[in-house]
């Protein structure tokens, strides 16, 4: 956060922050305490290991487990990653261990397997992408990840798919039941699916880079016919040596099929490049900008 906010600003920001990773907690915690546990499920990395030594020696040790076996990764984040990440991890974690102890003795849900896995798997997973949204994180093997794709160059998803598959093996492995690794699995995926989507949003934004002939031309039509705002990015073409202009726009996926048709009705020859997108943010000054091209638009004014 910059420093140079007032102290105001910065008091609302840490409210803010910390208040979203509560509330991310108490879900998590939530659908521990009245989900998998009740249904002998656990989640993958650290809080997987938690719960596995909880199943063994009692879940009203769960917390301390959670808090124990953070201890090292918040170290490693501490000396290698930033440190004011450090503080962030330290409180999502301190955060969700309390609402673990707090929710010891909720009743269960009373849920059969599959919503279990299917609600149980969704609260985790929102909590948990809450906390990240916010900035925090609650499992550490993420830090180990981070720090073994620096130094080995496997990717951050890859080390987490490993270690994951190895927690769920062992889980099976221990209790002599394969059937709950598989349902923990699941309940994983769901997990994972939905704290994607809770950071990345539901909206489907794509990044477009249009090259054509015409582009001085093209973009007053799709600025006129779709109400879109672009850039234009100076370019050269690779083999040709010229010098031309490249559009980049910013598109909801609703609006991606009319882009592509207005763009090769006017320049069947156009390449068009596409990407997702998961988040855009702007500030005031340009929030204030795109208001008012909405409005002109809306009026026929542009």
């Amino acid at each position: 956060m910059p420093q140079s906010l007032p102290l105001s600003g910065r008091v609302v920001h840490y409210l803010i922050t910390y208040f979203g990773m509560a509330i991310g907690a108490f879900l998590a915690a939530l659908a521990i305490r009245i989900f998998l546990t009740p249904n002998q499920l656990i989640d993958g990395g650290v809080v997987g290991v938690a719960l596995i030594l909880a199943r063994l020696y009692g879940t009203s040790y769960l917390s301390y487990f959670l808090l124990i076996l953070n201890i090292p990764f918040i170290f490693l984040a501490w000396r290698y990653i930033r440190r004011s990440f450090v503080m962030n991890m330290f409180v999502a974690i301190v955060l969700f261990a309390l609402f673990l102890f707090a929710l010891e003795r909720v009743p269960s849900f009373g849920a059969d397997q599959l919503e279990a896995i299917v609600i149980g798997g969704a609260m985790l997973g929102a909590g948990a992408g809450m906390i990240i949204r916010h900035g925090g994180c609650v499992d550490g093997t993420e830090i180990l990840a981070i720090l073994i794709n620096r130094k080995k160059g496997f990717t951050v998803g890859q080390v987490i798919l490993f270690i994951n598959v190895f927690v769920f093996t062992a889980y099976g492995w221990i209790f002599h039941d394969w059937h709950i690794a598989l349902r923990s699995l699941m309940t994983y995926i769901v997990a994972f699916k939905m704290m994607d989507i809770v950071i990345a949003g539901l909206e489907e934004l794509k990044s477009v880079l249009i090259m054509c002939s015409k582009p001085d031309k093209l973009s007053k039509i799709i600025t006129l016919e779709l109400g879109l705002g672009l850039t234009f990015i100076k370019g050269k073409g690779g083999y040709s040596g010229e010098d031309r202009d490249i559009l980049f726009i910013i598109v909801e996926r609703l609006d991606l099929a009319e882009l592509k048709e207005i763009v090769l009705r006017e320049d069947p020859s156009a390449f068009i490049a596409i990407e997702n997108l998961h988040e855009v943010a702007y500030g005031r000054t340009a929030r204030v900008a795109l208001k008012r091209r909405a409005k002109l638009f809306s009026k026929g004014i542009i």
